[in-house]
């Protein structure tokens, strides 16, 4: 157990040391300065030219997010297009069938808004077509979009009085060209390297010794260029149902620390991003000391949850040296797999190495608020927009409270952009408890539905995460729910529409608008955006708005069934 915790303890650190030098280069690549990889600029003037678009050309908020949500109403009509006629493509071996309307609905949705929700098991519900030209580009262009869509807001934050905010296209083709692609060069070799798939071939006979020499089927294809994409982009999304459980998706301990690095790389790496981008370190530390304490304050509990074991085998004299390992891989762990389920619920990651639905009603706990709060470190860009928001929320309230009109970064903060922000904040708990609530009630009216494989308290969590990790776009499951059915499909796909582009156009707008006021100046009444005193305030409205929110069903869910589990 001690090897453990050191473990876990030594790669978070080497995950924090490997993100704050990729956040100074990610600065420099959207700050126009020299890099690495400066050689790759006749590739994308190639791009640029072929396109007819002039990268130089500033845009001012309202042209980012309209070409941003151009790009991705074309990308979901593109993908669906693919899925509902995947059986009579090219490169499908395996002859998988095509989507029904409401699970293609549902899947380009969900690669388009960066959630990878599958309601469909891998290997036997998308060919290598799909795979490739569908999901792995969508995570890829899905991914770019939402880090493209952040530096306007980095722009905004600048000092100055503008209205423009660089170019969208500019920024989306240098996060594919000079970090997202590189990246999963590297990830992807690794994954090669140690047994992941990477071919064309279809099924094959295996015989495996622990079946007592049974021969199963076994899907193969080019999975590791998809895993790669889909840990550093927060994608989740597996090449396989099982997801990075699957011996092929993380085959050993190896794998498994380079992919929970992946994780939450480059969401770490862009709070530091921020400081060296706008030349405020110190910004970059408080925002990073509040994330990573929140961070903390959900992974504790869950791995010694995990780790001390499950108390009814306890009490029936049962040692359990390894932890609780229902639903866990042997050649992984209890420790290393409750540090990936909090590591991929912080982002909006979304795969597992093991099952979620296994785990104790504490940890299960753990990662529903993790989501339910959306804003520790989150997804790539989009976890810096929302903790942005809650950063106009802190400094309103701080404003109310000294009697000060509200400020941040020499920009005073007024009634248009609060309103934004309060709708934001209040959208992910009204899609969460409105779309569980909507399940309880059809539940109620058919109770014929087999939607549920587990009643009473862990039936009602089982649907609260659903709705929880589409709205935060994180695609993990409880995977006890029956969810391939057209009100899951339909209703987890509008949650995921909304959870996805009502927060980013809620940032771009209070961003778009602080950036053309005037910039006030410092006096010695003005809040400090970058002092431990601040970071405490933005902690305490994100426990307040966001945590509390969920109180109320996270009672009716896991914290009753962990004292019915306690009372036994």
């Amino acid at each position: 157990m001690t090897t453990e915790i050191i473990g876990i303890v030594a790669g978070f650190v080497l995950i924090v040391g490997l993100a704050y030098l990729l956040g100074k280069y990610i600065a420099y690549v959207y700050a126009e300065r020299r890099t690495p990889l400066d050689f790759l600029a006749p590739l994308e003037r190639l791009i640029f030219r072929f396109s007819g678009i002039d990268p130089t050309k500033e845009m001012t908020w309202k042209q980012h997010l309209s070409t941003f949500l151009m790009m991705n109403a074309l990308w979901f009509v593109m993908v669906y297009a693919i899925l509902v006629t995947q059986e009579f493509h090219f490169w499908n071996p395996d002859g998988n069938p095509s989507m029904t309307p409401d699970l293609a609905f549902n899947t380009a949705i969900s690669f388009m808004t960066n959630t990878n929700l599958q309601h469909y098991s891998g290997e036997t519900g998308a060919s290598y077509m799909t795979q490739i030209f569908a999901f792995c580009f969508m995570m890829f262009v899905s991914a770019a979009s939402g880090m493209a869509i952040m530096v306007p807001v980095f722009n905004a934050m600048r000092q100055q009085t503008t209205n423009n905010l660089g170019n969208f296209y500019n920024y989306f083709a240098k996060t594919n060209t000079r970090i997202l692609l590189p990246l999963s060069i590297i990830v992807a070799t690794i994954l090669v390297i140690n047994g992941t798939p990477m071919n064309a071939g279809g099924k094959e006979e295996t015989t495996f010794i622990s079946m007592e020499g049974d021969t199963v089927s076994t899907s193969r294809g080019p999975a590791a260029t998809m895993i790669a994409i889909k840990q550093l982009g927060t994608n989740g999304g597996g090449f396989f149902g099982i997801n990075s459980a699957h011996p092929f998706e993380n085959p050993n301990s190896i794998t498994n620390l380079v992919e929970i690095t992946s994780i939450l790389l480059i969401p770490i790496a862009l709070v530091f991003s921020v400081g060296f981008y706008l030349n405020k370190k110190r910004l970059a530390w408080m925002i990073f000391g509040v994330m990573t304490i929140g961070f903390l304050v959900v992974l504790i509990p869950t791995v010694w949850h995990e780790m001390k074991g499950n108390p009814e085998l306890t009490a029936l004299g049962i040692v359990q040296e390894n932890g609780a390992m229902e639903g866990k891989e042997t050649r992984l762990g209890a420790g290393a797999t409750a540090f990936w389920s909090i590591a991929t619920t912080s982002t909006s990651n979304g795969s597992v190495n093991g099952m979620h639905d296994s785990t104790s009603p504490v940890a299960g706990m753990m990662q529903l608020l993790d989501m339910m709060i959306n804003a520790f470190y989150g997804g790539v860009g989009v976890g810096f927009l929302n903790f942005y928001v809650f950063m106009i929320l802190a400094v309103f309230i701080s404003g109310l409270m000294v009697g000060r009109t509200p400020e941040f970064l020499g920009k005073k903060i007024e009634a248009r952009e609060v309103k934004i922000a309060a709708i934001v904040s209040l959208l992910h708990p009204f899609l969460i408890l409105s779309g569980t609530a909507m399940a309880c009630y059809g539940l109620q009216l058919d109770p014929s539905l087999a939607w549920l494989n587990n009643p009473s308290y862990h039936g009602f969590s089982e649907m609260l995460y659903e709705f929880t990790s589409s709205s935060a776009n994180n695609g993990s499951g409880f995977e006890g729910l029956g969810d391939n059915t057209p009100f899951w499909n339909i209703a987890c796909g509008v949650v995921m529409l909304l959870g996805r582009f009502i927060p980013i156009i809620g940032a771009v707008a209070i961003a778009g608008s602080l950036a053309a006021k005037k910039t006030i100046p410092e006096s010695s009444g003005t809040l400090k955006s970058d002092t431990p005193i601040f970071g405490l305030m933005v902690f305490s409205v994100i426990i307040i708005i966001a945590a509390l929110s969920f109180f109320p069903a996270l009672v009716l869910g896991p914290v009753a069934e962990h004292f019915s589990l306690a009372s036994h």
